[in-house]
């Protein structure tokens, strides 16, 4: 018990460059208190005292301003950072290792009880500030939610979903979306902030690409143009930089957009 409490202190130390020492943690830090609240509370739940539950998930909701359910799934080294508002649902799984900003929500979109109606984050997950992971899929270990996210379908391990509705850029040979050297581990990102660039300006940009493409194309139709007016007889009037094949990949583009 107390290599768990001292791995939810270390954990905020590691990802906190404002936790100063372990006493500020333990008494200033309320996703701290939420999260040791939280296990008398899912205990409680698991062993058919629901309404005990209820009241300190409650009590905790009162004094940190985190409601979370308590039959709600949270492993080990989470970290509600800042986290006021922030709502974790009754089928909610929180892997180890994930951080979860302020106001964010992992809501159920289903009325059916017993069903699974919260989503289940894997492992070293960041959700951004104000974003809504809303329904009962996976999000995949190492993925990113951006801040105000909507995300409502899954997320695939080490992608980062971003918008509303979320769109999601995937990882880039299976490594979290901010590692630019393979062969070290991953590195924690605040805010689940990445070197990637939103879907929709990936997208513009190809089509400004393909745009300008097709201006130098033109030109180069009308200088062969010339070429068989002045000379009917030339038979070799094509510029040699005239693409001769069609290159517009719409279903790429169509791809970042998303639905």
């Amino acid at each position: 018990m107390f290599a768990r409490l001292r791995s939810d202190i270390q954990c905020i130390l590691d990802r906190d460059p404002a936790a100063r020492s372990t006493w500020e943690v333990v008494t200033c830090y309320p996703g701290l208190h939420a999260i040791w609240l939280h296990r008398p509370a899912h205990w409680c739940w698991n062993n058919g005292l629901k309404w005990p539950g209820r009241f300190i998930s409650n009590f905790s909701r009162w004094l940190t301003g985190i409601e979370i359910h308590p039959g709600a799934k949270i492993g080990e080294r989470v970290f509600f950072d800042h986290a006021m508002g922030v709502v974790v649902g009754e089928t909610a799984e929180i892997g180890d290792g994930c951080t979860i900003y302020q106001g964010v929500t992992l809501g159920g979109t289903s009325l059916y009880k017993g069903s699974k109606r919260h989503p289940t984050l894997g492992k070293n997950v960041v959700v951004s500030a104000g974003a809504k992971v809303l329904g009962g899929f996976e999000v995949g270990d190492g993925a990113k939610i951006g801040s105000n996210a909507v995300v409502i379908k899954p997320v695939p391990a080490g992608a980062t979903a971003v918008g509303i509705p979320a769109r999601i850029i995937p990882s880039k040979e299976g490594q979290s979306a901010d590692v630019t050297e393979p062969q070290q581990p991953p590195k924690f990102t605040a805010y689940g902030i990445t070197q990637e660039d939103d879907p929709l300006s990936q997208a513009m940009r190809g089509l400004i690409d393909n745009a300008s493409s097709q201006e130098h194309q033109i030109a180069l139709l009308w200088q062969a143009i010339e070429k068989l007016s002045a000379n009917p007889q030339n038979k070799d009037c094509v510029p040699c930089d005239a693409a001769l094949k069609e290159q517009f990949e719409a279903g790429k583009l169509n791809e970042l957009v998303g639905k």
